[in-house]
Formats: structure tokens, sequence, C-alpha cells
């Protein structure tokens, strides 16, 4: 009981100011995304991650954000919009069966999944979805909260990450999180 109410205080305080503190994009993402890369944030929400991730490439780079909800895809537009951002995140709407982004097919250059995957109604589906657009070479990493998934789903996560064809490049420490950085 204790655990669990800690761990709603948690996620309250981390989704306010202090998140750039323990998550901040722009150093979290450094290592992965460049100047000119087209990237990819599944499970976008209001645009956390994305709007360092444009941040991170550039004037010509791309960034293409799905989420499920329509509402928070507009939030994420508006504060493009207001950061000037815009013409470099591209935000759609997703569904259950599909990421709706077949017309990506290796394009992508980076993709992220930040506390996304345990959510997935289909995380065989997302990652297909993922390996599909990824260009050969192109790093996946994959970031799930350790109060909400296992050890043993998160080794779920990887076993299918393995059967696509992924492969295993680190295991980025992060504070509260497991997460696991894939190559195609």
């Amino acid at each position: 009981m204790l655990i669990a109410r800690c761990s709603r205080w948690m996620d309250h305080v981390a989704s306010g100011p202090l998140r750039r503190v323990f998550q901040n994009p722009k150093r979290l993402l450094q290592d992965f995304v460049e100047p000119g890369m087209t990237t990819l944030d599944v499970g976008c929400g209001s645009g956390y991650f994305s709007l360092g991730m444009a941040s991170l490439v550039g004037e010509v780079g791309r960034v293409v954000a799905v989420d499920i909800q329509g509402d928070v895809v507009e939030r994420l537009r508006k504060k493009a919009s207001a950061a000037g951002l815009s013409g470099r995140i591209e935000a759609r709407v997703c569904n259950e069966q599909s990421l709706e982004i077949k017309d990506l097919e290796r394009q992508i250059d980076f993709a992220l999944a930040f506390y996304v995957v345990h959510h997935a109604p289909s995380g065989p589906k997302l990652m297909t979805d993922v390996h599909r657009a990824l260009k050969p070479g192109g790093r996946f990493l994959v970031v799930e909260p350790r109060h909400h998934a296992s050890a043993e789903e998160c080794a779920v996560i990887e076993a299918g990450a393995a059967e696509l064809g992924f492969k295993v490049v680190d295991h980025p420490r992060l504070v509260r999180s497991w997460a696991v950085a894939l190559v195609k």
C-alpha cells in the first residue's frame, strides 16, 4: 500500500516541473538524435519528448509524433506552433491496430517509445510497425516505468524485439525506469 501511494506521488511530482531534472528530453536523447534526422515519437502525448527531439533534429530534421488520443495530438500541434517548431513536427493520430506510419517504411533514423509499450493493446504489433519504419541501422529506445512494467514484462519486450530482428545495444540507466536501446 505504501509503495503504491509513493509511486502515485512520484508520478504526480515527475509530471510537473521536476520532470526536467529526471527526464530532460535533450539530455536523454542527445546520444541518439542528430541534426537532419527523421525521428518517431510513439505515444507522444502532448509532446514532451517531441519538442525536445525537434530541437535536436534542427531545421532540416523531422519529428513524426503519433498518439491514439486526438486531443493530446492537437495540444502538441499548438505547443509546436507556439515554440516555432511546427515545421519540424508532424503530429498524427494513430489507432489501436496501427501506428498509421506505413508511408514511413525505412525512413526513420530513430524511434522513441517512452512509457508506452506497456499500454499498447499489442506490443508486438507496435514493435513491428516501428521496425518497418526504421532504416537499416536505425535505433529504437524503449523506456518503461519500473513501477508499471515488471522485469519479466521487460524481458518479454526484449525477446519480441529480437524475434523481429532488433539487436540490443545498450541498457541506458534512467531513474525509476527500465530502458533498452535497440538497433535494426
